[in-house]
């Protein structure tokens, strides 16, 4: 059971953090170089890095839970940046 909740929740993580990073590289970086609107960066920019850390720190526990060996960790971890990786993550590495 717990085991569910924690794959679940870092599944919620790891959506999060994907479509934070494309908010952040689609959307308030042009907003920011185009039309010189910078706020938007700091905002998404700031919940990009929470996430970013917690989908990390989820990363490690799920390594832990899923007896995964330290290569899915390095690979689930280099997945965080790249701008699709976390769902590739979430269809290959968790059950």
């Amino acid at each position: 059971m717990e085991r569910t909740i924690s794959i679940k929740i870092f599944k919620i993580i790891s959506t999060l953090e994907a479509i934070s990073f494309l908010v952040l590289l689609l959307i308030a970086m042009p907003l920011k170089y185009i039309w010189d609107m910078p706020s938007m960066v700091r905002i998404v920019g700031m919940a990009h890095g929470i996430l970013f850390v917690l989908y990390v720190l989820g990363a490690y526990y799920m390594y832990e839970k899923l007896n995964w060996n330290i290569k899915q960790l390095l690979i689930v971890i280099l997945c965080s940046i790249l701008p699709l990786g976390p769902f590739y993550v979430e269809r290959k590495y968790l059950p």
